[in-house]
């Protein structure tokens, strides 16, 4: 499946916030040399309860907005 994800880098906590079809993902780590990125990975493979190698950014690695494919069980 695909999702669109709002990242919030620099935040207090690392979280993830369903809003209606899209997903908020705030994080601690500053948007430089991809920690930003290894983060949110790490924060969806979590919430989604998949393995990090499930979870890939198809879009937007140097935005806040990104395309993410997370690939289930299921699926």
């Amino acid at each position: 499946m695909k999702i669109k994800v709002r990242v919030t880098p620099r935040s207090s906590r690392d979280e993830v916030v369903k809003t209606g079809d899209d997903y908020v993902v705030r994080v601690k780590a500053q948007p430089r040399e991809g920690k930003a990125n290894e983060s949110v990975i790490k924060l969806l493979a979590e919430y989604f309860g998949v393995t990090r190698s499930s979870v890939r950014i198809t879009s937007g690695l140097s935005g806040r907005n990104k395309i993410v494919e997370i690939r289930t069980a299921s699926a």
